[in-house]
């Protein structure tokens, strides 16, 4: 059998708890033409106010973006801000039986005010609130019966108040008697509070600060102390442009440079490389392989201004500039390739490989080869053990968008992606098939 050399293939769908301080941002939009005459202040003509998941809700749309299946555990208080959080996550199909309502607690709100894409100012309405021993056993005890469920925890901190130390000590201990990894994005200068946790995410300025060691440390020296403090298996500093730095508790470290095209704005990257990287532990990759799916994530992210979901159709794109084996698909690893065609045009060519190369294929593939934006070409090789090298010329062609080898799974997969067309060409003669029969087995 051929090796899939892909990453991007071999993900799989997440079941994902995420927990931590959610909120709501609003982003309230709209024209500046004169100045008030009641203060030295711009005159907002409101044009329109959009709401969305903020904190740890922010994390969730990133996750659902990329096929994940999410469960959110956090709070909020008694009112209308909290009920419209809770409406916007079950939209997007979040479960939300996790989401405690505490009493005299204030949900998070920030608005920001913008013209002209320019945020004017950002409003906040906040009450840090600890979390009650009583909702904390709530809490716990939801968090044992539901565990079995998920295959990673996403912990997402905003200090304001619901991840306590005693919460977050008892929920890492929970998940690593179950062999949940635990990944966290930190906040504050006392790391110690996420003891034994898989992976700790700070930026650079995060991990600075909570090293203690002043302003002239190098980044090793910041990386080995954060995990001597914390006790934790590996330390994920992100560096906005300069891209990841991964240390291990071996003292091992990796660098990872973000490759985009433009830098415009890191507000919202590291939501994108949490939620990418909780994908990758459950998907079990090689996290060293699989940060390379965050980077990719992380350079579409900061190419554009403010949060921003990364689909994985986004970071199949971007992949297939850089490396063709992401294009090699086989019937264990579909659910990356059903996500990366949503909203696309497909036209499938089935192919013998017994025909080999032929100026008809050549001519063929140039035919279907995608003359849109949204058009893609899919190769369907009817074969389960294709040559290697007829494979990777394939591969090396830019007009071909993905390559499936034959399974009993693309019948299941044709009625989900709902193909445009389908050929098949043997021996040089093309077969147009209608795509509601296309099984090839």
């Amino acid at each position: 059998m051929v090796k899939l050399l892909g990453s991007f293939s071999r993900l799989k769908p997440a079941k994902v708890l995420v927990v931590g301080d959610f909120m709501l941002d609003t982003y309230t939009t709209g024209r500046v033409q004169r100045i008030s005459p009641e203060a030295p202040v711009p005159i907002l003509h409101v044009q329109k106010s959009e709401d969305l998941p903020g904190g740890a809700g922010n994390v969730v749309l990133n996750l659902k973006a990329l096929g994940a299946k999410v469960m959110a555990l956090g709070r909020v208080g008694n009112d209308k801000e909290g009920k419209r959080l809770k409406q916007l996550l079950e939209e997007e199909e979040v479960d939300t039986s996790g989401i405690f309502t505490q009493k005299q607690v204030y949900t998070p709100l920030k608005n920001r005010l913008i013209a002209d894409s320019q945020q004017l100012i950002r409003v906040d309405q906040e009450c840090i609130t600890p979390l009650s021993a009583e909702l904390e056993r709530q809490v716990l005890r939801f968090v044992t019966k539901h565990l079995g469920e998920f295959e990673v925890i996403a912990i997402s901190d905003y200090a304001k108040g619901f991840l306590t130390k005693s919460l977050l000590s008892k929920l890492i201990d929970l998940a690593s008697k179950h062999a949940i990894p635990t990944i966290v994005d930190p906040k504050g200068d006392d790391f110690t509070k996420y003891q034994r946790a898989t992976l700790i995410k700070p930026n650079y300025k995060e991990a600075l600060i909570a090293s203690k060691l002043g302003s002239e440390a190098d980044l090793d020296a910041i990386g080995h102390a954060l995990l001597e403090k914390t006790a934790a298996e590996m330390m994920m500093i992100t560096r906005s442009e300069q891209g990841i730095t991964l240390f291990e508790k071996n003292r091992m470290r990796y660098d990872f440079p973000v490759k985009s095209k433009e830098v415009k704005d890191v507000t919202g990257a590291g939501d994108t490389v949490l939620a990418m990287t909780t994908m990758i532990f459950a998907s079990e990759l090689d996290l060293k392989e699989g940060l390379e799916l965050s980077n990719v994530a992380a350079s579409i992210a900061i190419e554009r201004l403010g949060c921003v979901r990364v689909s994985l159709s986004e970071i199949a794109e971007r992949l297939l500039e850089t490396n063709v084996s992401n294009k090699v698909f086989d019937e264990s690893h579909l659910f990356a390739l059903e996500q990366a065609l949503q909203g696309k045009k497909l036209t499938i060519l089935g192919i013998n490989t017994e025909d080999g190369v032929s100026s008809a294929l050549f001519s063929h593939i140039k035919k279907f080869s995608k003359k849109g934006r949204d058009e893609r070409l899919m190769i369907y090789l009817i074969d389960s053990d294709p040559d290697e090298h007829f494979l990777a010329l394939l591969s090396s062609l830019h007009e071909v968008d993905f390559i499936v080898i034959q399974s009993h799974s693309l019948a299941s997969l044709s009625e989900r992606i709902q193909p445009a067309e389908v050929y098949t060409l043997e021996k040089g003669v093309l077969a147009a098939i209608d795509p509601a029969q296309a099984l090839f087995v």
